[in-house]
């Protein structure tokens, strides 16, 4: 790639922008349930898909959108993914039903999946290493930031004006990054044009047996076949990837990362993290809104009063799963 040509701002501003609306859409719909909950005549099992059907699609995909960027074109498929983003949200904001909307939510996580890895590769493209550190820096606080804002701005909005609009505000800001993107970001591609389609193969195969078993375990049991099967079939299907990328010449995740401490550790951490937040999140958003009969404001605004505090563990015992909305 041509270095002097990129533009590194505009980069900058359009990846931030993709990049927000992505971080941003797996939280702000928790503040929503309830509403979703009622409007749609949903019981517990739709609400949980609503929220894993974007994580399912999104984790699967995550490195099969960072390996097809590199083979295909970075910003190619960054626009692809927009545009598979932008339309799910649009699907989500008008669907009838439950049903429509869970598919709606996992066509977001597919286009998700394949921008938000592109963010980081076009914009450590577009900038010179001196300055890299920074624009990364940014990077980290906008992702940061689209996650801390979610519940937040999604109770804002379903408190404002509806539950939809969760869904309607990514529209316009797809339709402007679109065009500027097709126009403003310099095409770049991997070190590698080898597409390696037995490693996404089969990670995208292992991810998903995990995932979903995870996913089916509370309603089907832990020990149920289903469950057991899918997640040891994946959990075969990643060894068989390690042992692929191990191997190979032109590897889509190469093994050699994992000796850096410093790499290991921060997956580790924000495995951690993760595991942690987007669990409680989801219990939490029904907690307040249905046992204290917080507003979706309100409720957005106290997740960080969870668990630690003093009052949490005197109200939350004396919830039944009905107060909480989970029977009904």
């Amino acid at each position: 790639m041509n270095l002097p040509r990129t533009r590194p701002i505009w980069t900058l501003a359009l990846v931030s922008l993709a990049l927000f609306m992505g971080t941003l859409d797996n939280l702000v719909v928790t503040m929503a349930l309830p509403s979703i909950r009622v409007d749609l005549h949903a019981g517990i099992d739709a609400l949980e898909w609503t929220v894993n059907a974007y994580t399912l699609s999104f984790a699967v995909l995550l490195l099969t959108g960072a390996a097809l960027g590199d083979h295909f074109g970075r910003r190619r498929m960054f626009i692809a993914g927009l545009s598979v983003f932008t339309l799910g949200s649009a699907a989500a904001a008008v669907a009838p039903n439950a049903v429509l909307l869970i598919a709606a939510r996992a066509f977001q996580g597919a286009g998700s999946a394949v921008v938000l890895p592109l963010t980081l590769t076009l914009l450590s493209e577009a900038f010179p290493k001196g300055r890299r550190g920074v624009a990364l820096g940014i990077w980290s606080a906008i992702s940061g930031l689209g996650v801390a804002l979610g519940p937040v701005i999604g109770g804002a909005v379903v408190s404002g004006i509806s539950w939809h609009w969760i869904f309607w505000i990514n529209v316009p800001v797809g339709l402007i990054v679109l065009p500027l993107a097709a126009v403003r970001l310099t095409e770049s591609f991997g070190a590698s044009r080898h597409f390696d389609v037995p490693g996404v193969a089969l990670a995208t195969g292992g991810l998903f047996g995990i995932v979903f078993g995870l996913v089916k375990a509370n309603a089907l049991g832990w020990d149920s076949g289903p469950v057991l099967g899918s997640m040891l079939g994946g959990a075969a299907l990643v060894v068989a990837f390690v042992i692929w990328e191990v191997r190979s010449a032109e590897p889509m995740l190469p093994m050699r990362f994992f000796r850096s401490r410093a790499f290991s550790a921060t997956n580790a951490v924000s495995f951690t993290m993760c595991f942690g937040m987007f669990g409680s999140i989801f219990l939490l958003a029904q907690f307040f809104q249905t046992v204290q009969h917080y507003s979706a404001l309100q409720a957005g605004i106290r997740p960080s009063h969870g668990p630690g505090c003093p009052c949490w563990s005197h109200r939350w015992r004396g919830s039944s799963p009905t107060e909480l909305g989970v029977g009904r």
